[in-house]
């Protein structure tokens, strides 16, 4: 599989990067509230932004690629919603192993896109991808991204207590696995309502 990804749904489009996302790409990864529980990808300058998003595009290339990080964007206005992705930690005889992750400018919370967005994503990697395991995880005192996990038919695997340092406390983290039979199984069930 290779060559530009471009997934849609009813409301959105997933995509990979191009060079001309720039500006936007930078005002989301430099964004304070956006990027809060993300402080190791935050960025702090132009340049970064741009370092950031000439790996995701390099990664477009790549014969064995292991990035996938998309930039959604709403279907009807192309205006830059947040973004999302996974890494590829390790290849199987049952398939890829993955670590899911998502952000959103605040803008845009509270109206289903992420999960709208991790869905595609998940029939992406699933059904396209060679996926086998999607795992992903939040801090506990990130609620909203937690819900999303759930929302998307993902199973809570561990709680980990005071797991990491974040903005002066030690917080605790979840972590959540979905495997491809699940989705297959969640799928027929939810996504299609």
């Amino acid at each position: 599989m290779d060559g530009f990804i471009n997934l849609n749904t009813e409301r959105l489009i997933i995509r990979d990067h191009i060079s001309d996302d720039i500006i936007q790409h930078h005002e989301l990864l430099s964004n304070e509230k956006a990027m809060y529980y993300l402080n190791d990808i935050k960025t702090h300058s132009l340049e970064e932004s741009r370092d950031n998003l000439a790996e995701s595009i390099d990664e477009i290339a790549k014969m064995s690629r292991t990035r996938y990080f998309f930039r959604i964007e709403l279907k009807n206005t192309k205006e830059h919603l947040g973004e999302i992705g996974y890494t590829v930690t390790e290849i199987t005889p049952f398939g890829k192993l993955v670590s899911l992750g998502y952000f959103t400018h605040s803008t845009f919370w509270n109206n289903g896109y992420v999960s709208e967005a991790v869905k595609e994503v998940f029939r992406f990697a699933f059904e396209d991808n060679d996926v086998f395991r999607i795992s992903t995880g939040c801090l506990k005192d990130n609620i909203a991204s937690e819900r999303v996990m759930q929302k998307c038919g993902m199973t809570k695997e561990a709680e980990y207590k005071m797991h990491t340092w974040h903005y002066g406390e030690m917080k605790d983290r979840v972590e959540y696995r979905i495997i491809k039979k699940e989705w297959l199984q969640y799928d027929r069930i939810s996504f299609h309502r």
